[in-house]
C-alpha cells in the first residue's frame, strides 16, 4: 500500500491537484491576514464563502458570465464584511458573535436562498453550462517543458489569481499607506488614533478586503473547484484558512506555505481513498489531522518564544 501511494504522490498530477485544491484556501487565508493586521478576527470566512459562492453562480447563470459572476462573489464578500464590521465596529457586538452569526448564515440560509431565487434544493447541477465556469489557462512555452508544464499549466484564471495575490498583498501591507494605517492599526489603535489614523475607518477597509478575498474562494469554489453550487461544498476552508493565517504568523508568504500543506492534505485525502484496504473515515480525517498538528506545533512554538522573551527578574 505505501508503494502504492508513493507512486500516486510522485507524479506531476499530484502536485497540480495540490496546486488546484490549495487555490480557495488562500483566497480566505489571505482575507484573515489581512483582518488580522488591522486586529480584526474574521471568523465568518467559512460562511462568507458559502454566500459568496452561491451568488457568484447565481449571478454568473443570469448574466451568463462566469466575469460577472466572480465579480459579484467579490462585492457581495465585501459587503458581508462590512455588514460584520457594522455589527462589531458600531453597535458594539462581539466580533466573534458576528462571524459565527455569518457562518450560520452560510451554513442554513444559503438553502433557503437558492429555493427562493431557483426553487432548487440543495444544488445547482441543473443550471450548469460552460459560460459559467472558470476558464483555465494554458501558459505558452511553460506547458512545453516535461513536468513542470503538466505542473503549472492548464489551471483555472483564479489559480493563478490566488498566488498573485501573495505578492499584491505584502506590497499592501508593506509598501503603501494604507498598508502602514492597516498594521498601526492592528498593533495598538490608540497610538494610531494619536496621529490622525481613522481606526474606524482602516478596520472597515480590512474586514471589507477580508470579506473581498473570501469571496474570490467562494467563487472558485462554485465556479470551477465543484462547477455549481451544493450545501456543504466549503467542507471547513474558511477554518483551516484561519488555521493556516495562524501557522503562517499573518504574514502573507507564510500564510501561502501553511495553505500549500493544508492543499497537500487535501489531494492526498483523494489520493488515499483510491487505496484498497483504507478505511474511508480515517482518509476524511487527513485534512484535519494536519490542521489540528499545525496548530499545535504553532501553539508550542509561540509559547517557546514567549518564554525565550519573558523577562526574568534580577536576583
Amino acid at each position: 500500500m505505501l508503494e502504492q501511494l508513493l507512486n500516486s504522490i510522485l507524479k506531476a498530477d499530484f502536485l497540480f491537484a495540490v496546486l488546484r485544491i490549495t487555490a480557495p484556501i488562500l483566497f480566505a487565508t489571505l482575507g484573515a491576514v489581512v483582518a488580522e493586521k488591522a486586529g480584526v478576527v474574521n471568523i465568518g470566512l467559512e460562511g462568507t464563502m458559502m454566500i459568496t459562492a452561491l451568488f457568484g453562480f447565481l449571478i454568473a447563470y443570469w448574466t451568463q458570465s462566469w466575469i460577472l459572476g466572480v465579480l459579484g462573489a467579490v462585492l457581495v464578500g465585501a459587503l458581508l464584511g462590512l455588514m460584520m464590521g457594522f455589527f462589531a465596529l458600531k453597535l458594539k457586538t462581539d466580533i466573534i458573535l458576528a462571524g459565527i452569526a455569518v457562518n450560520m448564515l452560510g451554513a442554513g440560509g444559503t438553502i433557503f436562498l437558492l429555493n427562493m431565487f431557483t426553487g432548487l434544493r440543495g444544488n445547482t447541477g441543473n443550471l450548469v453550462s460552460p459560460n459559467i465556469l472558470i476558464p483555465t489557462i494554458s501558459i505558452p512555452l511553460i506547458n512545453k517543458i516535461p513536468i513542470l508544464g503538466e505542473i503549472l499549466s492548464g489551471h483555472a484564471i483564479l489559480t493563478y489569481l490566488a498566488f498573485l495575490f501573495v505578492w499584491l498583498m505584502w506590497v499592501l501591507l508593506y509598501k503603501t499607506p494604507v498598508g502602514l494605517n492597516i498594521r498601526a492599526v492592528g498593533e495598538n489603535a490608540d497610538a494610531a488614533s494619536s496621529v490622525g489614523v481613522s481606526v474606524l475607518k482602516v478596520k472597515y477597509i480590512a474586514i471589507a478586503l477580508s470579506g473581498a478575498m473570501a469571496g474570490f474562494g467562494g467563487a472558485f469554489m462554485s465556479m470551477y473547484y465543484s462547477q455549481g453550487w451544493n450545501s456543504g461544498m466549503v467542507a471547513g476552508r474558511g477554518f483551516i484558512a484561519l488555521a493556516a493565517q495562524a501557522m503562517g504568523r499573518g504574514e502573507p508568504v507564510g500564510s501561502m506555505l501553511s495553505s500549500l500543506l493544508f492543499g497537500m492534505a487535501q489531494a492526498l485525502r483523494t489520493k488515499v481513498s483510491g487505496l484498497q484496504g483504507v478505511s474511508s473515515y480515517l482518509v476524511a480525517m487527513i485534512p484535519y489531522l494536519v490542521t489540528v498538528i499545525g496548530l499545535v506545533l504553532y501553539s508550542i512554538g509561540q509559547t517557546r518564544k514567549m518564554r525565550k522573551h519573558s523577562i526574568r527578574p534580577v536576583l
